[in-house]
Formats: C-alpha cells, sequence, structure tokens
C-alpha cells in the first residue's frame, strides 16, 4: 500500500519525552478521507499510553484521539464527505462490524475489540495505529464525525472524548427532566458532565471535595453542590439523587456516593481509577441501587452529541498549547493545573 509521510510528535519510550518525529499515512483508499488536522485535545489516556501506564504500549507512540480538522482528499467510494468538509475523529477509527455488537451499532463494545486511533493495530499496513499529534490522519468515513459550523474548533476536540464518554451514559439512563443528577468530579470528563445533564433539562449537583470549586460548578450550570468532605451536607442528600456520573480516576470511597441515590438509582463510572474500588453489599442491596460502567460511545452517540452541542453551543473549556509545550502540559495534568482540558494548535507542528 503506498504511503506519505508527515510531521508527528510522539515517543520512544516510556521515560522518554514526546518530540517530532515522521510517521507514514496510508494514501486513501476508496472509504478513506484524508483529514488536516487543525486541533488535538490532550485527554489523560494519552499521557496513561505515552508512559506505559496501562501496559501494552507500543513504540513509537503518536497520540491523540481528540481530532478536529477538515477534509483534503477523499476516496472514489466515500459518500458521507467531500473535500473542505470539517471533520473529527474519536477513539476509534474502525472495528470488526460483525460481532453482535457492532451490528446494532455499539462499536466501542466491539466482541473482537475494536482498532484505537492511537495504538491499536493498523490493518492496512500491519502495525500500530498513530493518534492526532499529527499533521494529517486517513480514517475511513464510517468511523468519521461531522462537526457543526457554529461551534469553536478548538473547543470542541475535547468533545470527541470527554464529550462522548459522559453523553453515553447520560443519554443511555435515559437523563431528561425530572432527573435530579450528581456529577462526581470537576474536571475534564466532570465539567463535560455539567454542561451536558444541564442542557439535557436534568437537575445538576455537583459533588466536590474541593470548596474552591464549588463557584465554577455553578458557572458550568450546576444547580447545587455537596461537599463529600461535609458529612452534614452528605447526610442531608442521602436518597436524593436519580443518577450519579462518577468522574474521578483517583481512589475514593464510592459507598459514600451510593447513599446518595434514590430506589433503583444508578451510579455510573466514567473514570478509571488505578486499583479495584471496595463496593459494601449494604451499599446496593436495601434500595436496589445499581454500581455501573461506561466507555466512550458509538459512532452513532458521537455524532448526535456533537450535533446537541451544535444546537445548544455546548463545547469544553480549554487551555491552548503549541504542540512544542506538550511534555510541560503532561506534568500540569497530573497537578490538575489545567481548566478543564489541554488543546493543541495543530498549525504549531506545521510551521
Amino acid at each position: 500500500m503506498e504511503t506519505f509521510s508527515v510531521k508527528a510528535f510522539g515517543t520512544e519510550a516510556p521515560e522518554a519525552d514526546l518530540q517530532q518525529m515522521t510517521i507514514d499515512r496510508r494514501e486513501v483508499t476508496a472509504k478513506d478521507v484524508e483529514i488536516d488536522i487543525l486541533f488535538c485535545g490532550v485527554c489523560h489516556s494519552d499521557l496513561h499510553t505515552a508512559r506505559n501506564e496501562w501496559h501494552g504500549t507500543v513504540y513509537p507512540n503518536v497520540p491523540g484521539h481528540e481530532i478536529v480538522g477538515r477534509i483534503t482528499k477523499v476516496g472514489n467510494g466515500v459518500t458521507k464527505f467531500k473535500v473542505g468538509d470539517l471533520a473529527a475523529v474519536g477513539c476509534m477509527v474502525d472495528s470488526c462490524r460483525e460481532c453482535e455488537q457492532c451490528k446494532h451499532g455499539n462499536e466501542q463494545y466491539c466482541e473482537n475489540g475494536n482498532v484505537q486511533t492511537y495504538n491499536g493495530h493498523d490493518i492496512h499496513l500491519n502495525k500500530q495505529t498513530f493518534g492526532g499529534y499529527s499533521e494529517r490522519i486517513v480514517v475511513d468515513e464510517d468511523f468519521v464525525l461531522h462537526v457543526p459550523e457554529n461551534l469553536d474548533l478548538a473547543a470542541t476536540a475535547p468533545l470527541l472524548c470527554a464529550g462522548v464518554t459522559t453523553w453515553s451514559p447520560l443519554k443511555h439512563w435515559n437523563i431528561g427532566p425530572g432527573h435530579k443528577v450528581g456529577i462526581v468530579g470537576i474536571g475534564g470528563l466532570g465539567h463535560m458532565g455539567v454542561k451536558l445533564a444541564k442542557a439535557m433539562g436534568a437537575y445538576v449537583v455537583v459533588i466536590t471535595t474541593s470548596p474552591s470549586k464549588v463557584a465554577d460548578a455553578k458557572r458550568l450550570g450546576a444547580d447545587d453542590v455537596i461537599l463529600s468532605t461535609d458529612k452534614e451536607q452528605m447526610r442531608a442528600n442521602t436518597n436524593t439523587l436519580h443518577f450519579i456520573l462518577d468522574c474521578v480516576s483517583a481512589q475514593h470511597d464510592v459507598n459514600a456516593y451510593l447513599r446518595l441515590l434514590k430506589v433503583d438509582g444508578t451510579l455510573a463510572l466514567v473514570g478509571a481509577p488505578e486499583h479495584p474500588l471496595p463496593i459494601a453489599a449494604f451499599s446496593l442491596i436495601p434500595a436496589r441501587k445499581n454500581f455501573a460502567g461506561s466507555t466512550i460511545g458509538s459512532i452513532k452517540e458521537t455524532q448526535e452529541m456533537l450535533d446537541f452541542c451544535g444546537e445548544h453551543a455546548i463545547t469544553a473549556d480549554i487551555e491552548l498549547i503549541n504542540i512544542q509545550d506538550i511534555n510541560t502540559a503532561y506534568e500540569r495534568l497530573l497537578k490538575g493545573d489545567v481548566k478543564y482540558r489541554f488543546v493543541i494548535d495543530m498549525t504549531s507542528l506545521k510551521g
């Protein structure tokens, strides 16, 4: 298969900084589109993978799965896009398309494993996939999204991961008017959860350990804030929430939050703590409560989320950086020093 070279930023080893390198992209096949990448969000998963913290990273590694750009070339069989269209790519670029989950439009749960945008297996070139910290990317049109023209493109990039990761469980559990929803943790995921749940019509309660985040939670749209370190506030809100979206990736006591749920309430975990979280049987049994998990979202869900965000003018709160500042951004990300998502201006790589 013919290829072409592009500039990228990646790493050669777990302990090495990210630096400029050259990678190969395939020339478009009949169903492919080529995208000139304008902006790429920085997800905590990028850092985990670059440093092999989840193990299994193949090097060299080029992260990035929150991609927004413009189409520069299409294959002769492409029907959904044309040259010049705005386009986006999220966390996956292919799946088996044959298993039960794929046939039901749940590619994120592909039983044979979907192909991740980076550190996946590129079936065309028979090597690892490379992500959005690069000039261009080539993707099958079935895994490419349309971007609403009215949205700020840089602030749209995080919607491709943080946005759909919170949207999918909110939609799956039919959140809307009449629901009282708790959002645990205000970070890259949590701040999107607040914005989306509020726009869906829910009464939104932020649950945080930080008094300093109360004002910002209200700014994002929260109707109320509970300080989880305040035992009286937690006790006063026992059995009051229909649904909780837990966006915390650090170790925390889930049982304390389960007590806030009503009968038949659900806590859905989208954060990814490093170690198992103990769940007490009597946190669930007495009120038929549910402890669940969710990962990203399907291509259909991602498009629905983008369209919804276009209709409601929803984007992420971001800090725009140059690609040359990515290593510093990673260190700041570890400290929680960003409100609430870094986004790379890819002109800094092209220049």
